[in-house]
């Protein structure tokens, strides 16, 4: 809480919590500026990624796939308190990060602007007048919920922060969105028990991966007891007894849906609403989110734009990479820029896990570009002991590499360990080795990356 205070100056104030942000606060402080961390949630120390995403969701995914013993009421009861006891040691230690370093004031209230140079913040009755020579946006964003006639209204209406601590398992769970987060959840409580269903409008799920990467992951979840309706245009929403009814329609035929709850996985909006960007002069874009130029500058260049609020890519490692751009503009060179990020890798956690850096088959066919495709079933690599080993043996690896250079422009893996050989092929990539260097590396065995030695040295299955 605040205590009353008169008016204060900073040279580094940071609005949110979050790792771009906090990072920033901790680098400065370390050097004896005087910054001051406000966030308008106690519960929110460290950003939403440790409290509200990233962290929870996944630790749910560890305890979906390792279920242990009891019903599946009690397996789920049981990771939601571990999961909530993960979540609160590492916000109490990312507010000591901050509050043991002497020049850092972390203060806990609604920050809004009331000019280009001036926040005001309000805790209760207590208010604080704040006035910083270098202001950093770093809010987040908020989940979606789509303007579908009585969802908003509905009791059994949930989102991706309302789910994770659920004390309760859905026996039904109706999941309206096809995306990434849609089908993140729908594996998880798949796995815990539940009876998922996804309602989605496009023709398929996840529709920026290849088709047959969509149609294997489709598979695999369909094999854990998901239930997918595309094609479906959700037209209300109503709280029936001891549930929720869900209408959509279909080539203009009218369906029902009952489920227990329903969750909005439909996406998630920069979080600007009532932090008053007109009074300090702050534009915004048309889809909401912070306007920033290369070096996360706003239309005020003492005001900077980090994390999922500027518009770009909404990663917990894009925040800390916004970071390194602003802590460069700040103490650096002022050259680094958004301009020299090359090839970000990015993970779905459903079980096993999709992953997927650089360009799909589609897109490069798209540019014309003179690719050839290697693919290969995760059972059928003979060179990955490892899949066998744990029991996971589901998925696919698939390389998009040019012909004409050997160098990888593309890969998608879905597969047992796949979010940490990601970054093994992104750093191949950044850095030109080729096809047939990282085929013929030598790796620990067994492991997941000599499964490499074997795909990449399959013919092609296309070439283009």
């Amino acid at each position: 809480m605040l205590d009353r205070m008169d008016d204060m100056h900073f040279d580094l104030v940071v609005i949110g919590f979050g790792k771009g942000g906090k990072t920033l606060a901790a680098a400065l402080g370390k050097l004896g500026k005087r910054v001051a961390m406000i966030e308008q949630s106690a519960q929110m120390y460290g950003g939403t990624c440790i409290n509200i995403g990233c962290v929870p969701t996944k630790s749910l995914v560890h305890h979906a796939e390792h279920p242990g013993t009891g019903t599946p009421p009690e397996r789920h009861r049981k990771a939601v308190e571990a999961t909530r006891a993960l979540t609160a040691a590492m916000r109490g230690k990312n507010f000591a990060m901050l509050d043991t370093i002497d020049t850092v004031t972390v203060i806990t209230g609604k920050a809004t602007f009331l000019d280009p140079k001036t926040v005001r913040v309000a805790a209760g009755d207590d208010v604080l007048r704040i006035t910083a020579d270098t202001i950093v946006i770093n809010t987040g964003a908020v989940p979606s919920v789509p303007a579908i006639p009585g969802l908003r209204e509905s009791t059994r209406l949930l989102t991706s922060t309302d789910l994770i601590d659920l004390d309760h398992l859905p026996k039904r769970l109706a999941i309206l969105g096809g995306g990434y987060v849609g089908v993140e959840f729908a594996s998880t409580y798949a796995q815990f028990g539940s009876a998922v269903t996804v309602l989605d409008a496009a023709p398929r799920i996840m529709p920026r991966e290849d088709e047959d990467i969509a149609a294997a992951a489709t598979g695999i979840l369909r094999g854990a007891g998901v239930e997918f309706v595309s094609g479906a245009h959700v037209t209300g929403v109503r709280d029936i007894d001891n549930g929720v009814e869900i209408t959509y329609e279909i080539d203009g035929e009218t369906h029902t849906l009952a489920a227990d709850e329903v969750l909005a996985a439909t996406g998630r909006t920069p979080a600007t609403e009532g932090l008053g960007l007109g009074r300090a002069g702050v534009r915004i874009t048309g889809t909401g989110a912070v306007e920033v130029d290369e070096h996360l500058r706003t239309s005020q260049p003492h005001i900077f734009a980090i994390g999922d609020i500027n518009g770009g890519p909404q990663f917990t490692y894009i925040s800390l990479d916004d970071y390194r751009i602003v802590a460069d503009q700040l103490l650096g060179t002022g050259k680094r820029s958004t301009t020299d990020r090359k090839f970000i890798p990015y993970t779905v956690f459903m079980s096993p896990a999709l992953s997927r850096v650089g360009l799909t088959e589609r897109e490069a066919v798209a540019r014309g570009l003179p690719v050839k495709v290697v693919e290969q079933a995760i059972a059928d690599i003979a060179a990955m002991p490892r899949s066998k080993i744990v029991g996971e043996t589901r998925g696919l690896m698939k390389f998009v590499v040019d012909r004409e250079t050997d160098l990888i422009v593309g890969a998608t893996l879905l597969s047992v360990d796949s979010q940490e050989l990601i970054n093994l092929v992104t750093l191949a990539m950044r850095h030109d080795v080729t096809a047939s260097e990282l085929r013929d590396a030598v790796y620990t065995h067994p492991s997941s990356s000599e499964a490499f030695n074997e795909v990449l040295g399959t013919p092609p299955v296309r070439t283009h």
